[in-house]
C-alpha cells in the first residue's frame, strides 16, 4: 500500500458521489488531498459563473470537512500549483475529471505531460459526460453533425451506474497550507446583484439530488408539455448543478430511465435533453472552434453588427427592447441567474436576427450573467439560434417574439412577473430586477415601458433581406 498522497484536483466536478477520480483515489489506500486551483481559466469566467463557482467550492469544502477531510485552495497557474503541492506533500499522483473546452484541454495536456515526465502519476477520469466524445462515431467513422442520428446512436447504450460516495477519505499526516476562499473575491463582479440572485441558488450535491428527486416525482410525467411554459416551474432546474458537476449526468440518466419504466412518458424528452448536452460536448471536442468562431465558414463574411456598445444592443442587455418576451427573459436572468429555455431561444433569435448582431456578443453576455453557464451548451445554443452552427435552426426561420408570447404565455403571467413598468402593483420579482442591475443604468420601476426598438415584423423582414441571395 502506497503511503504517498494523491492530489485530487477538483474543477467543475464539485461532488463526492459518482466521482470516478475521487473513488479511484480513495480505493488506492493512499492519503487523499483534495485541491482546488484558481488559475487563469477560472479567473477568466464571467461575473455570475465565477461567483456561483465560488459558492460551489465553499459547499464542497464543507462536505469534505464533515468527512474528516479538507479542501486545499491555491491560486496561480495550475501546473505550478500542482508541482509545488507535490513537493510540499510528497504526493506521487494527481487525479482529475476531464474537461473538454479548448483552453482546458490545452492546460490539462501540458499538466499531464509535465507531471508524468517528473515521475508523477497524472491521470484524468471521465464523469462529466456519459459518453466520451471520441467513442461516438458515425457508420463511416466520423463524428455526428446532426443531433437526431446522434441520439439514435447512443440512446440504447449502457450508461454506467452511478458510483457511491466513498465511505472514507483518508487524510494525510499533515495538511499543506491553504488560501482563504474569501481572499479570492470570486464574487466581486456581481456587486449588489449577488444578494438578489442568492435566494434562487440551490447549492451542492445534496440540493441537486433533492431537485432531481422532486422533478422525477412531480414534474417529469408532463415534462414534454410543461417545459415550454415559462411562467410555470415545470423543468428540472438542474442546469446550475450539472454545469459545476454537483450532480452527474449518469445520476440524472438513471433517474430518467426509472421514471420512463414507471410509465412517465415525459422522461424520454428529459433523456433527450441530457443527450443534447452530450451532443454539445461531442461537437466542442471534434470542432473546438465552435466556442469562438462560426461553425459554418459560410457565415464568416455575414454583415453582423459587432459593436457591443451599440444602443440597440444595450437595450437588449438591459431588458428594454420594448418586446415583452425578450425583456422578461433578460430580467429573469438578472434576478435568478438563469433563464427559461424558451426565453433563451427568443432572446438569442431577437439579438442575432431582429437586431442583426453577432452571436458572440450574446455568448459573452450570457457567460457574464448566467450561474448555469456551460461552455459547450452556451456555444452551441447561440450558434443554433444564429443559424451559423451545427444542427442549427434554419437561418430563414426567425422567431416572432410576439407570436411566441401569445403561444407560450397566453395569460401574460411570465411577463407580469418580470416587467414592472406600467403596473400599479408590480410583482416582487419584477422589482428585484432594479435591485440587481448596476445603479449607473439609471432605471426605476416608474419609467415608461419603451416602444419596440425593432418591431417583430420589421425585424423579420430585415433579417430575410440580409439572408437573400446568400449561399448558406
Amino acid at each position: 500500500m502506497s503511503r504517498q498522497p494523491i492530489l485530487m484536483w477538483f474543477r467543475r466536478d464539485l461532488r463526492l458521489s459518482d466521482h470516478p477520480a475521487l473513488t479511484a483515489a480513495c480505493k488506492s489506500g493512499a492519503p487523499v488531498i483534495p485541491v482546488f486551483i484558481c488559475d487563469d481559466l477560472v479567473d477568466g469566467y464571467g461575473a455570475a459563473s465565477k461567483w456561483r463557482l465560488g459558492l460551489g467550492v465553499e459547499t464542497l469544502a464543507e462536505s469534505l470537512i464533515k468527512r474528516g477531510s479538507s479542501l486545499i485552495l491555491r491560486r496561480g497557474g495550475a501546473l505550478d500549483a500542482l508541482r509545488k503541492l507535490t513537493q510540499e506533500t510528497g504526493a506521487g499522483a494527481v487525479y482529475w475529471t476531464r474537461q473538454y473546452d479548448p483552453v482546458a484541454v490545452t492546460r490539462d495536456t501540458k499538466v499531464k505531460e509535465t507531471l508524468k515526465a517528473e515521475g508523477i502519476d497524472a491521470r484524468s477520469f471521465g464523469g462529466h459526460l456519459m459518453f466520451e466524445p471520441w467513442t461516438v462515431e458515425t457508420g463511416s467513422g466520423g463524428f455526428y453533425k446532426v443531433y437526431t442520428p446522434f441520439w439514435k446512436s447512443v440512446k440504447d447504450r449502457d450508461v454506467e451506474a452511478p458510483l457511491s460516495t466513498p465511505g472514507s477519505i483518508q487524510a494525510p499526516e499533515t495538511w499543506p497550507e491553504s488560501d482563504a476562499l474569501e481572499d479570492w473575491t470570486l464574487g466581486a463582479g456581481m456587486n449588489r446583484g449577488a444578494q438578489v440572485v442568492r435566494p434562487f441558488v440551490q447549492l451542492g450535491e445534496e440540493a441537486a439530488a433533492t431537485r432531481l428527486d422532486a422533478f422525477m416525482a412531480h414534474k417529469v410525467a408532463t415534462y414534454n408539455e410543461g417545459r415550454d411554459i415559462p411562467s410555470e416551474d415545470r423543468t428540472s432546474n438542474l442546469s446550475e448543478n450539472l454545469a459545476l458537476g454537483e450532480i452527474s449526468p449518469h445520476q440524472c440518466w438513471h433517474a430518467g430511465v426509472r421514471a420512463l419504466e414507471e410509465g412517465k412518458s415525459g422522461a424520454e424528452v428529459f433523456l433527450k435533453e441530457l443527450v443534447w448536452r452530450e451532443f454539445a460536448y461531442h461537437l466542442m471536442h471534434h470542432t473546438p472552434h465552435i466556442v469562438s468562431d462560426n461553425w459554418r465558414e459560410a457565415w464568416d463574411d455575414f454583415p453582423w453588427n459587432e459593436d457591443a456598445q451599440k444602443a440597440e444592443v444595450w437595450a437588449w442587455k438591459r431588458g428594454r427592447t420594448g418586446i415583452r418576451f425578450v425583456d422578461a427573459a433578460m430580467r429573469e436572468m438578472y434576478v435568478t441567474g438563469r433563464m427559461h429555455n424558451r426565453g433563451r431561444m427568443i432572446v438569442a433569435s431577437y439579438l442575432c436576427k431582429h437586431l442583426m448582431t453577432h452571436w458572440k456578443i450574446g455568448l459573452h453576455w450570457f457567460e457574464d450573467c448566467l450561474i448555469d453557464w456551460d461552455p459547450a451548451s452556451n456555444a452551441m445554443g447561440w450558434q443554433w439560434s444564429a443559424g451559423s452552427g451545427p444542427d442549427a435552426t434554419p437561418y430563414f426561420r426567425v422567431f416572432n417574439p410576439v407570436a411566441q408570447l401569445d403561444k407560450f404565455d397566453k395569460q401574460r403571467a411570465y411577463v407580469s412577473r418580470w416587467i414592472a413598468e406600467g403596473h400599479s402593483n408590480p410583482h416582487e420579482d419584477a422589482l428585484r430586477y432594479f435591485e440587481a442591475i448596476p445603479r449607473h443604468w439609471g432605471m426605476t420601476p416608474q419609467d415608461a415601458y419603451p416602444d419596440p426598438i425593432v418591431a417583430a415584423d420589421e425585424g423579420r423582414k430585415r433579417a430575410l433581406s440580409a439572408y437573400e441571395n446568400r449561399d448558406f
